[in-house]
C-alpha cells in the first residue's frame, strides 16, 4: 500500500480528484458479470456477490425537486433482492464538489462539503429539509449533540448552530470558535494583545475532526497542525492546547464513560489522553502504535452493562485494527486485526456489535463482533460507489424481529448514499466469510494471497479511474 507520508490523504484525495474524470459507469448487468467473475477468485476473502435477478429500479420519481440553488439530484437506485441483508434505499448525486463529512441527529442527516452550505436531510428517505449558510465552506468535520451542530471551516474555524427539527427546519449561528478579534475590543488590553490571544487559540491548519465529551461540556477539535484543543462551550473559551503527534490528527473520539480522548494520526500511533484532575489541561497515558502506516480513523464500541470497550482504528495498509480495554488495569492489550480492504481504510463507525468500514478501495465492509470474545465477522460488502468512501454514519433502527441499521456514506464519487441494514437474530450462513484471526500463521497466509493478487485486482477494478490505477502501480510501496 502506498505511503503517503508527510502529505495528508486528504490533499492527495483533492488533487486526484481536481486531475482526473469521473470513470465511466458501466450497466448493473456488465457490474454483476465482474462481480460474479471476481468473487470465483477470491471467494475466501470476500463476502458473496449480489443476486444474479436484482433488478434496477427508480425510485421517488415523484419527489418534489430540490431547492433551486441546491446542486443536488437524485439518481437512479438498483435494489437487490429483498432477501439480502442490506439494501440502497436512496442515492444523491453532488454536481460538484466533494462531500467531506455527515452527522445524524433527530431525524436529520447533515452533510459538509466544499460548498460553504451545510445541507439537512430528512431521514431516512434524504428529501431536502433545508441549509445553514457559513460565511467560509470547506466543511471537513459536522458533529451534532442535542440541539447544537458543530461544524469546522476552511478558515480553521468552529461555527456552533442551534438547529430545531419540527415542522419546519430552522437553524441559527450561536457563535465561531474562536471569535473575531473584535469580540475582545472591549477588553482593557491593547489591540495588537487581543489579536495575538486570538490567534493562539486557533489552529494553523484544517481543522479535521472534533468530538464532544457530555459530561463537561468540552469540545475537542483536531487538526493538521498536529494539535488537539479543548474548548469549554459554556463560554466558549479555549481551556487547552497540546501538540498531540508528529503528523496530521485524522481522527478524535471520547469515551463518554471516563473523559479519555483517543487521537490518531498520519505518523501511525494512536494516543490516549486524560484531562487532569481538577484542571483543565491534559496528559498523556497511553500510546499504541501497531503498524508503521498512517491512520486515518478512530472508532469507540463501549457497553455499560459488560463493561466491554473496544478501540477500532483504520489505516492505510488497509488493516482494522482494535484493541480491547482491560477492566481491572484500564489498559488497551492488542485483540487482533480485520483484513479485507484492498487499499487505505478512511471511516469507522461502531454501533452496537456492529462496525462499519469505509475505504479507498470504493467498498464498505459490515463486521460484526462475537459477544464475550474478540472474534469478528465480515456480514457484508456494499461495493455501489465509484470511488473512495470518505465518511459514514449510522443510526440503530429495532422493529420486533430484527435489529436494523441505517447507514449514511459518502464518496470521494460525489454521491451520498443510505443503506438499510438488517441483522437477524443468530444467524449463521456458511457463506459468511470469517476474516479477523488473531493467528499469526492465518495473518500471514491472507498476507501473501493480497500481495499475489493487488496488482490484478488494480488493473481490473471497474470502478477506479486510469489515472487512480496508474499512480497506485508506479507507486514503490504498494503492499506495505
Amino acid at each position: 500500500m502506498e505511503y503517503y507520508g508527510k502529505r495528508s490523504l486528504h490533499s492527495y484525495f483533492d488533487k486526484e480528484r481536481r486531475s482526473i474524470q469521473s470513470p465511466p459507469r458501466l450497466s448493473f448487468n456488465s457490474h454483476l458479470k465482474l462481480s460474479e467473475n471476481h468473487h470465483e477468485v477470491d471467494h475466501h476473502l470476500y463476502s458473496p456477490s449480489r443476486s444474479s435477478n436484482a433488478s434496477a429500479a427508480t425510485m421517488y420519481s415523484l419527489m418534489p425537486p430540490p431547492s433551486p440553488d441546491s446542486p443536488w439530484t437524485l439518481s437512479p437506485l438498483q435494489t437487490p433482492s429483498p432477501s439480502l441483508l442490506y439494501h440502497c434505499i436512496a442515492s444523491l448525486h453532488r454536481h460538484e464538489g466533494t462531500i467531506y463529512s455527515i452527522a445524524v441527529a433527530k431525524g436529520i442527516v447533515f452533510t459538509g462539503s466544499e460548498s460553504s452550505r451545510i445541507r439537512a436531510w430528512r431521514q431516512p428517505d434524504c428529501i431536502e429539509r433545508g441549509y445553514l449558510k457559513a460565511s467560509c465552506g470547506d466543511v471537513r468535520s459536522i458533529l451534532v449533540y442535542g440541539n447544537m451542530l458543530f461544524t469546522s471551516h476552511k478558515d480553521h474555524k468552529v461555527r456552533i448552530w442551534n438547529v430545531t427539527v419540527t415542522d419546519n427546519f430552522r437553524g441559527k449561528k450561536i457563535t465561531t470558535l474562536p471569535k473575531s478579534s473584535y469580540y475582545y475590543s472591549f477588553l482593557k488590553f491593547s489591540r495588537s494583545s487581543n489579536n495575538n490571544k486570538n490567534n493562539n487559540n486557533q489552529h494553523k491548519d484544517c481543522i479535521s475532526c472534533m468530538a464532544y465529551y457530555h459530561a463537561e461540556g468540552l469540545l475537542y477539535t483536531g487538526s493538521w497542525d498536529k494539535s488537539v484543543k479543548a474548548w469549554r462551550i459554556s463560554d466558549n473559551r479555549c481551556v487547552d492546547t497540546f501538540i498531540a503527534h508528529e503528523d496530521n490528527v485524522n481522527s478524535i473520539v471520547v469515551n463518554q464513560e471516563d473523559g479519555c480522548v483517543f487521537t490518531c494520526s498520519s505518523d501511525g500511533s494512536i494516543k490516549i489522553w486524560r484531562r487532569v484532575y481538577g484542571q483543565n489541561s491534559h496528559t498523556l497515558t497511553m500510546t499504541l502504535k501497531f503498524q508503521p502506516s498512517p491512520i486515518n480513523a478512530l472508532a469507540l464500541s463501549s457497553n455499560t452493562s459488560n463493561a466491554t470497550c473496544f478501540l477500532y482504528s483504520g489505516s492505510s495498509d488497509g488493516f482494522i485494527n482494535f484493541w480491547e480495554k482491560e477492566k481491572s488495569s484500564g489498559r488497551f492489550n492488542h485483540g487482533g486485526f480485520l483484513q479485507g480492504h484492498r487499499f487505505s481504510v478512511l471511516c469507522l463507525v461502531a454501533i452496537e456489535k456492529l462496525i462499519f468500514s469505509g475505504s479507498e478501495d470504493t467498498t464498505i465492509r459490515v463486521w460484526r463482533r462475537e459477544e464475550g470474545s474478540c472474534f469478528h465477522e465480515c456480514l457484508a460488502v456494499l461495493d455501489a460507489h465509484r470511488g473512495p468512501v470518505k465518511c459514514l454514519a449510522a443510526t440503530l433502527e429495532i422493529d420486533k424481529v430484527v435489529m436494523g441499521f441505517l447507514v449514511y456514506s459518502a464518496s470521494l464519487d460525489q454521491t451520498f448514499k443510505v443503506w438499510r441494514i438488517k441483522v437477524l437474530p443468530d444467524h449463521h450462513d456458511e457463506k459468511v466469510v470469517n476474516i479477523i484471526s488473531s493467528s499469526e500463521e492465518n495473518i500471514e497466509h491472507l498476507s501473501e494471497i493480497n500481495r499475489m493478487k493487488m496488482t490484478t485486482e488494480y488493473e481490473l477494478n471497474p470502478v477506479l479511474s486510469p489515472s487512480w490505477v496508474e499512480k497506485k502501480l508506479q507507486g514503490s510501496h504498494h503492499f506495505h
